[in-house]
């Protein structure tokens, strides 16, 4: 990486990235941001479903594409497959071992899109609940915050986030719809800043207006994004890089609505996020290593 500062060892720490990088266009965005911060020791891409068959398949052939371009030597690896098969994946299996790895450094799994293949990991091998902490992009707004629509990530598998919440102590840190919506960017921004970094610049943009022009795109405004991934690396190389406080958790049902609050499980919620902040250093970033 083309830096001229390094990040002290002791401050690096290591990540894997959980994806269902196949099903929008905002996933790619946030791995590649991954792996250009020196902070963040990258050991795996796990690729997730979206609860539709064949996509924990797309979403590994959608992460391998970008890590070639990238020219990137972490590895891919399967996640838990939809409708699921009660397999331990190598995904899960990848979580099991890092986080029972004799390393200082602490362990970060950032969850960005459903939480099946994680919980799957802590489901096998309760020991590493206290080796590891959990990013989760996932759940509606609270209170003043509280949005409207079903979220997605954590409506992909409504079992999986409330076994980590309920029945693990894992150390997580919630990202919900709240924050990480907000991190709002053009298109005619991503094509002046994002694109002209070569290779991975142009297929970033390639991908995101070929998912635009796509039927399941029928949400989105039309020349603008949310890229809603991105909080998640932000925080784990900042994490003042949004309002949180610690909370009580609360269980979700189908519909992501909260139904029941967990007062002996504190978890950390960003409600907020600063998008000058992660939105600035994911294009200088691409610039000073493609531009």
């Amino acid at each position: 990486m083309k830096y001229q500062f390094t990040v002290p060892d002791y401050k690096r720490v290591r990540v894997i990235v959980s994806t269902d990088a196949a099903c929008e266009a905002d996933d790619p965005f946030a791995i590649a941001h991954a792996l250009l911060s020196p902070k963040l020791d990258v050991k795996a891409v796990v690729a997730e479903h979206f609860m539709c068959e064949g996509s924990m398949e797309r979403s590994f052939t959608a992460a391998q594409k970008l890590l070639g371009l990238m020219k990137s030597s972490v590895p891919v690896l399967h996640g838990q497959v939809w409708p699921k098969n009660g397999e331990l994946s190598e995904g899960a299996q990848c979580i099991i071992d890092e986080a029972r790895r004799d390393d200082p450094h602490r362990l970060f799994i950032l969850l960005m899109g459903a939480t099946t293949t994680m919980a799957d990991a802590l489901r096998a091998a309760p020991d590493i609940a206290d080796r590891l902490t959990i990013v989760t992009i996932g759940g509606r707004g609270y209170g003043k915050h509280h949005t409207d629509f079903r979220e997605f990530n954590w409506g992909n598998d409504p079992d999986a986030i409330n076994y980590i919440l309920r029945d693990t102590r894992a150390e997580v840190w919630q990202i919900p719809a709240s924050g990480y919506a907000h991190i709002r960017v053009s298109l005619a921004t991503l094509q002046r800043h994002v694109a002209p970094c070569g290779e991975v610049g142009a297929y970033l943009l390639h991908q995101m207006d070929e998912y635009n022009q796509s039927e399941g795109a029928g949400w989105t405004a039309g020349e603008s994004w949310s890229l809603g991934d991105n909080p998640s690396v932000a925080v784990v190389i900042d994490d003042c890089a949004g309002r949180s406080q610690w909370e009580n958790a609360w269980l979700i049902d189908a519909d992501t609505f909260y139904t029941q609050e967990l007062p002996d499980r504190r978890i950390r919620v960003f409600h907020t996020m600063n998008s000058h902040f992660i939105l600035g250093d994911l294009f200088d970033k691409l610039a000073l290593n493609f531009g």
